[in-house]
């Protein structure tokens, strides 16, 4: 096991009629998120976030930008204290059928960013409020 563990992912969104949609996956937990998951050798950490992404949810998605990267340790039973550091990506949707990974994940949606960031401050995970907000920034939204 490394001693450092790389995921990403991102915050995927599109225009739809015009209007900007921001996509939220519902984990195995129950709780709002975003699209991401483990390197694998050989991928840069851009790839990855693409190809989990495209696993998870059906999207097919271009990156606009770095968002940020959230470091944090975790207790792995066999392994004990991992390192672990997601990076997050500003994705735009390009295309794909939207399908759950239902393996990994219950469910993907698309919402409105006021709706988006409700269900996020609600639901979602403490530590990607300010990944969602930073997002809804760059895209010129008021949160």
């Amino acid at each position: 096991m490394p001693d450092k563990e790389i995921s990403a992912g991102g915050v995927v969104y599109r225009k739809n009629a015009g209007r900007l949609q921001i996509q939220l996956i519902t984990d195995r937990y129950g709780r709002l998120s975003f699209a991401k998951g483990k390197s694998e050798p050989g991928e840069t950490v851009e790839e990855t976030a693409l190809r989990e992404i495209r696993e998870e949810t059906g999207i097919v998605g271009n990156i606009d930008d770095l968002i940020d990267i959230i470091a944090y340790t975790y207790n792995h039973p066999v392994h004990g204290a991992v390192d672990k550091e997601v990076h997050y990506y500003l994705v735009e949707s390009r295309g794909g059928q939207l399908r759950p990974q239902l393996e990994e994940i219950r469910s993907v949606a698309w919402y409105e960013p006021k709706d988006a960031w409700e269900k996020q401050l609600k639901s979602g995970y403490d530590n990607n409020d300010f990944i969602l907000e930073k997002a809804l920034r760059m895209l010129k939204l008021e949160v």
